[in-house]
């Protein structure tokens, strides 16, 4: 099959999970062969540095001069396709594409469902998701839910409004229930500091968990850590409970017998998928992300906003933590394969639908 020229565009490559999950997959068609230039805004400091076959553009993070950058790039590459994620890229992007004066297809790509609250960009491009629809050749999904959202309350085409699921690096999986029981009772939680991840919910639970022993890990950044930092404090938690930053979590899933997403609101939960690749039981919150990552029994659901419920849960996580060879296999579904392979098959559709107009 002959390579093609792709043009993917986000705002960064660190951030809670749109960024990363964008550079990976940038990566992973660079790596197959495909000129791939990756557009940031800014360029950020991730945790995983992107392939070295990707080409790194930064257009800056201002409208205009963004708007601008996007034109020249588009008219120079001359891309087989442009995508984007995060809201407010993906409106920069269409009119980019417009000032190009290029019919380049556009894929938009959401990750979440609050993004018209992070900005005026943003807002405009998912209460203008009907007109700016109409420019894009798909909007994908990273989950059913977010895809039953977009066509039934954002207003998108159901026609072209498809789900596929996010790319997963897993992680080394625990070798026997045995081994994962024999473990520190050792929680952990990994995610951006900010009110919508719930992880002052996950430390109120933690001061109400019973099990002897236990200890609690949040890593990621955000500007909520001075506030769960004191949080902790005032519930005499700080010998058993930390924040260790925005860091690699990998020797954090080698070291823990639980993983909890408290979230408020999860489009996915990259942080699910990983720990489940690790083996380790889940605890999470009834968003649509978890929810359907954990269906079929293979985590513990609780209400949103229920510490008392996350509690218990976590005790009873803790005290059985389970047979890990499920979570592994489950894993399976939101491998980095599986994902390049639907979109791979996404946007051969989309270069053949574009070649024969």
């Amino acid at each position: 099959m002959a390579k093609r020229k792709y043009l993917f565009y986000t705002r960064s490559l660190s951030g809670g999970g749109a960024e990363p999950v964008w550079a990976q997959l940038a990566s992973l068609f660079a790596e197959n062969g495909d000129e791939v230039v990756l557009a940031l805004d800014t360029y950020g400091e991730p945790a995983t540095p992107p392939s070295a076959a990707l080409r790194i553009e930064i257009v800056g993070a201002g409208a205009r001069q963004g708007i601008g950058a996007l034109a020249r790039l588009i008219r120079q590459m001359q891309p087989d396709v442009a995508l984007s994620a995060i809201a407010a890229n993906t409106l920069k992007l269409t009119l980019a594409s417009l000032l190009a004066s290029r019919r380049t297809p556009l894929v938009f790509s959401v990750h979440g469902l609050v993004e018209h609250r992070s900005g005026k960009l943003s807002a405009a491009a998912m209460y203008g998701l009907p007109l700016l629809g109409r420019a894009a050749r798909r909007i994908v999904a990273v989950s059913d839910g977010v895809r039953d959202a977009l066509v039934n309350d954002w207003g998108a085409d159901p026609a072209k409004t498809v789900r596929i699921y996010n790319p997963v690096r897993h992680q080394p999986p625990i070798g026997s229930a045995v081994a994962l029981a024999a473990r520190a009772p050792h929680v952990v939680g990994v995610g951006r500091l900010s009110p919508e991840k719930g992880f002052d919910v996950l430390i109120d639970a933690f001061a109400k968990s019973r099990h002897a022993g236990a200890t609690l890990s949040i890593a990621g950044a955000g500007r909520e850590g001075p506030a769960l930092q004191a949080r902790i404090a005032a519930l005499g938690l700080s010998e058993r409970a930390r924040l260790v930053g925005f860091i690699d979590p990998a020797a954090l899933y080698r070291s823990a017998r639980l993983c909890v997403v408290p979230s408020r609101s999860e489009a996915f939960s990259l942080v699910a998928v990983e720990a489940l690749s690790a083996g380790l039981p889940v605890v999470a919150t009834d968003c649509d992300g978890p929810r359907e990552i954990l269906a079929g029994g293979i985590g513990r659901i609780v209400p949103i906003d229920d510490p008392a419920a996350m509690a218990a849960a976590i005790d009873a996580a803790l005290a059985d933590p389970g047979d890990p060879a499920p979570r592994i296999e489950r894993a399976q579904a939101f491998s980095t394969e599986a994902s390049f392979a639907e979109w791979s098959k996404l946007l051969d559709a989309v270069v053949s639908e574009s070649r024969s107009r």
